[in-house]
């Protein structure tokens, strides 16, 4: 394959809801620069993009797919991501690396779910965007529906390039409002014929020719002034001013097409060849520094976007080529910052879906991938020189569903746990916990399709048949007054016996509690306590009645009785502890014994202290419409959630609302009913709260119950 120099690079990422056909016009856009002799359909299930398994199960993409096409001299990288918010981490690594969004819209279904919630990472992001309006051909179309709801969702930044002449089943033809001209397709789409815009048309495309005109000017003075002096611009300057405009997000072209006939993907491609920007136009990659690391600093550096297990070539990393004046050749030796592992690129290839096509160059710039590196993963850098240079990761949205997973065949917990690892390097977007206090593997994903699709790989491509169920909820225990307990453990067994005997006052800790006490403090330690919390241990013993050598001892069993709280099992916290008397033995005394009795002293204190029990409580956000906005609020507040604050954030109606824990199972799933998947939300820990007194009730008496069965 040819070596494209930099500036004749295009990154583009194909973005849109599901089913507004990315995946076909990346298919046609192949196929048009002859990368590919033949297109495939989603029916077919022969997509290059949808090339996996499960993408071909169910029709849709699951997967980023990095693709590439070649037009007029120019390569265009391709990234085709999926268009369901459960893969929004696929969704948010193609926007990191391209330089361009293509967003598709439906025609015939307008702008739809998944469209809105994409839109608002592109803004995050900051990148050009052009709109295409897909599926023209389709009999429901409504191109000028369309083009009111984009402009009423997206602003009048959005700008009409091209309109069909006859949409519907018979659509074949283009009005191109920047040349002023109508492409006419043969029957197979291809090659269009160039003609004259009939005279029905001229009227609606001059005045659309003229706000095109008009915005393009807009965006350079000069520009401006020639447009006063000539009331024109002719091609070349309008494409300036587009450039302009595009990389500054003060315009978004609409173009239409019909991927499927492949009628209008090669103009697309003309251009974003000649007006999209190209890497270096971008400016070069922030780090971890918040510095930017310039496209031509003399040491080549890779950023790895994408990870994946491939059945037959094993680990795959996808990269972008973000430094190095020579780019990156075979045989480099390369540093993987983050993991501090040496590799060689022993092979370098571009890609289209699972085909690949070795080359020995890349610029910087370029997207390629690359096999087996190791100790390298997604958000890793890769350095020719060991300088501790770190491109900036991918920050992916935080979980929006936990469930708890377990093997149903017995003995295969470990094949479970080394799959999911597998998995979770591939997809950063889910997080595997180990609970030691729950004693469950709790799953943290995107949604319920997400978790789907992580059972369907753990079957099909690991061979671990799993099941999902309801995750426990980590309560914590801790008590509400103060109460003493002494308790003395004597144990005889012919030898050496067992004798200590522990008195201790227990009593609510908070940061700014009053530190006095009626006892005499001789040593504080304040242990930070792993599951949150604190334990503050004072020894107030005097006289000697215990030896110092056996109060770590005592601690000790505190901490383990801490662990295992009396309500419910739950960890304890927040609590001061004042062992202020006690007995021991000189022969028989030793650490177990006042382990014994430190422990035993502490739960019967607890137990008389009015424990009470806490929940975790999460402050969620729920970004909705506002014409559904009343169903949000009535579903929230069936979840005792305290509704904080409404506010606007662009379109969207912002719910800040506080709840609990146990209360989010599933709302994803729910949100998404309620809404037809409309809004979303983002959940982030606040802080433990006191549960309800009946619900406490209820909590402890099937912790009991569970206990007498077992």
């Amino acid at each position: 394959m040819k070596h494209y120099k930099t500036s004749d690079i295009r990154n583009i990422v194909l973005l849109g809801s599901a089913k507004s056909g990315k995946s076909t016009l990346a298919e046609s856009m192949m196929f048009e620069g002859g990368v590919v002799n033949r297109m495939g359909t989603p029916e077919d299930g022969n997509l290059i993009s949808d090339y996996h398994d499960v993408e071909k199960e169910r029709q849709n993409s699951i997967f980023a797919s990095v693709l590439h096409t070649e037009w007029r001299g120019k390569k265009i990288n391709i990234i085709d991501t999926p268009g369901m918010d459960d893969f929004i981490g696929e969704v948010i690594a193609g926007l990191r690396v391209a330089d361009t969004c293509l967003l598709t819209l439906n025609s015939q279904h307008g702008i739809e779910i998944g469209t809105e919630i994409i839109w608002r990472y592109g803004v995050k992001y900051k990148r050009p965007t052009i709109l295409v309006a897909t599926q023209v051909d389709h009999s429901k179309s409504d191109f000028n529906s369309l083009v009111e709801q984009a402009q009423d969702q997206f602003g009048s930044k959005v700008v009409v390039v091209q309109y069909p002449y006859n949409e519907g089943e018979g659509f074949n033809a283009i009005i191109d409002l920047l040349k002023m001209v109508m492409y006419k397709f043969p029957k197979g789409g291809g090659k269009p014929e160039k003609l004259p815009i009939p005279d029905a048309e001229k009227e609606n495309a001059d005045e659309l020719h003229n706000q095109l005109v008009e915005m393009a000017a807009e965006n350079d003075e000069d520009l401006m002034e020639l447009y006063f002096d000539k009331g024109e611009l002719d091609e070349d300057e309008m494409r300036r001013g587009l450039r302009i405009g595009i990389m500054n997000r003060d315009i978004f072209p609409l173009f239409c097409l019909s991927g499927k006939r492949n009628m209008g993907s090669g103009r697309l491609m003309g251009f974003i060849s000649n007006v999209c920007p190209s890497p270096i136009d971008m400016g070069g990659t922030k780090l971890q520094s918040e510095d930017l690391l310039p496209y031509d600093d003399e040491n080549p550096t890779l950023f790895v976007f994408k990870s994946s297990n491939e059945k037959h070539t094993g680990s795959m990393s996808f990269f972008k080529v973000c430094a190095g004046s020579e780019g990156v050749s075979t045989g480099t030796d390369l540093f993987t910052v983050n993991t501090r592992a040496k590799n060689r690129l022993n092979q370098l290839y571009v890609m289209n879906g699972k085909n690949r096509t070795p080359v020995t160059k890349l610029s910087v710039g370029d997207i390629g991938a690359t096999v087996k590196l190791k100790d390298t993963y997604t958000n890793n850098t890769l350095r020719t020189v060991e300088d501790g240079v770190e491109i900036m990761p991918i920050q992916l949205p935080p979980a929006k569903m936990r469930t708890a997973i377990s093997p149903i065949k017995k003995g295969d917990d470990e094949k479970m746990a080394v799959s999911l690892n597998k998995i979770q390097q591939q997809d950063p977007t889910l997080s595997v916990e180990y609970s030691k206090e729950l004693r469950q593997v709790i799953l943290h994903a995107q949604g319920e399709l997400h978790l789907m699709i992580i059972k369907w790989l753990l079957s099909n491509v690991y061979g671990v048949e799993v099941q999902y169920g309801e995750p426990r909820v980590p309560y914590r225990e801790t008590i509400q007054k103060s109460a003493k307990a002494s308790y003395r453990h004597k144990k005889q067994s012919g030898g050496a016996g067992q004798f200590g005997e522990v008195h201790l006052e227990i009593e609510p800790y908070f940061e700014g509690v009053d530190s006095k006490s009626e006892y005499k403090i001789r040593g504080t330690e304040e242990v930070e306590l792993p599951w949150g919390g604190k334990l503050v241990f004072c020894n107030c013993i005097v006289g000697g009645v215990i030896d110092v050598r056996y109060m770590p001892a005592i601690l000790k069993g505190i901490m383990e009785k801490m662990e295992f709280g009396p309500l419910t099992g739950s960890y304890a916290r927040d609590i001061r502890v004042l062992v202020y008397f006690g007995k021991m033995h000189p022969v028989d005394s030793n650490e177990v014994s006042f382990k014994i009795a430190g422990s035993a002293a502490f739960k019967d204190a607890f137990i008389e202290a009015n424990p009470k029990l806490l929940e975790p409580v999460y402050q969620v956000e729920v970004l909705t419409p506002e014409e559904v906005m009343g169903d949000v609020m009535t579903d929230l507040q069936t979840r005792r959630a305290i509704v904080q604050g409404i506010d606007t954030e662009g379109n969207y109606q912002k719910i800040t609302a506080r709840v609990p824990l146990a209360e989010l199972y599933k709302y994803a799933t729910s949100l998404s009913s309620v809404t037809q998947g409309r809004a979303t939300h983002t959940r982030e820990f606040l802080e433990y709260a006191p549960v309800p007194r009946d619900l406490q009730k209820s909590l402890i008496a099937n912790y009991q119950a569970e206990s007498a069965s077992s």
